[in-house]
């Protein structure tokens, strides 16, 4: 168990229920055909534009599930386990972006939902994986993901692994608030990209919360919002940053590797930049667009 059981959940930790499609969209098509599609969007940003459609009002939506209440519950129910990872997020992001960069930070919604949704990046399906949309200010999750995460990408199944991908969608939510987000879709493709560099700079971000989460006491509380980090808690996350890929993801789709289409960055430097902000617990350390060398971040040599 991750959690320290006694944790109490906020009820508007997440949002879940609210505004969705009814059903999965057709996109993609057979296994192949979902693999390449993940490719352009796993763990990233919704790519719909904002300045091309309409926002979606929001309609009735739940907070968090009834069912979540603690940490101990966290450590059972995958959605109560995304809630109380959002909640510790805010937490320590509220601290820490203040004090590092003197940017004040603003609480993201995280979105539960299930097969697809309406959001004001466009229509999504359960088949893009989680995403954030910058435009209002969202980080979307079907909780079903994180099974395909294990079953389809061969990640480890552990609590981290799946706070890992919680952690990096708000990763995109700093991002947004200290202006970067923007470079990911200036430069889209290629490993040295701007949209590589955002990819591991919000996996270095997911480290910086891993730092924390287990030292920081939470508000109101006396301790950690996370038991002490294992060994094997850290090689679950890295096994999930190792499991989206790009080189893994295209080996296994086409048989080989094209460095020229990445949008996120090879196995190895996902789990790299996950481990410095692990190791440093500092912004400053995640500067992924400064980087001369992105597969031997400067603080890990």
């Amino acid at each position: 168990m991750t959690f320290n059981e006694g944790m109490q959940i906020d009820q508007d930790a997440v949002r879940s229920g609210g505004p969705g499609l009814g059903g999965k969209l057709a996109i993609g098509g057979g296994a192949g055909g979902l693999i390449l599609l993940v490719i352009g969007l796993l763990f990233g940003i919704n790519p719909g534009s904002p300045s091309q459609q309409a926002a979606v009002p929001a309609g009735p939506a739940a907070g968090t599930p009834a069912h979540c209440k603690t940490g101990a519950d966290a450590n059972k129910y995958v959605d109560c386990r995304v809630a109380l990872t959002a909640q510790s997020l805010n937490a320590i992001w509220a601290s820490e972006l203040p004090k590092q960069t003197n940017k004040k930070y603003a609480k993201p919604t995280v979105q539960l939902f299930s097969g697809a949704t309406n959001t004001a990046c466009g229509q999504a399906s359960s088949a893009v994986g989680p995403f954030y949309c910058p435009a209002d200010r969202v980080a979307y999750f079907d909780t079903s993901f994180f099974q395909e995460l294990v079953d389809r990408f061969g990640s480890s199944g552990g609590p981290l692994a799946q706070e890992y991908v919680v952690a990096h969608e708000i990763g995109h939510h700093i991002q947004n608030l200290l202006g970067d987000i923007g470079k990911a879709q200036r430069d889209p493709r290629g490993p040295e990209s701007g949209a590589v560099r955002t990819e591991l700079q919000a996996d270095c971000y997911a480290g910086i919360w891993a730092y924390h989460a287990d030292k920081q006491p939470a508000p109101g509380a006396n301790q950690p919002f996370l038991k002490p980090l294992s060994d094997k808690d850290v090689r679950d996350a890295l096994s999930a940053a190792s499991a989206v890929g790009d080189d893994r993801i295209q080996k296994a789709a086409t048989g080989r590797v094209n460095p020229e289409a990445w949008t996120h960055g090879s196995s190895e430097e996902r789990q790299k930049w996950f481990l410095t902000g692990y190791k440093t617990g500092k912004v400053a350390a995640c500067d992924t667009y400064s980087a001369q060398d992105l597969k031997n971040p400067p603080a890990l040599r």
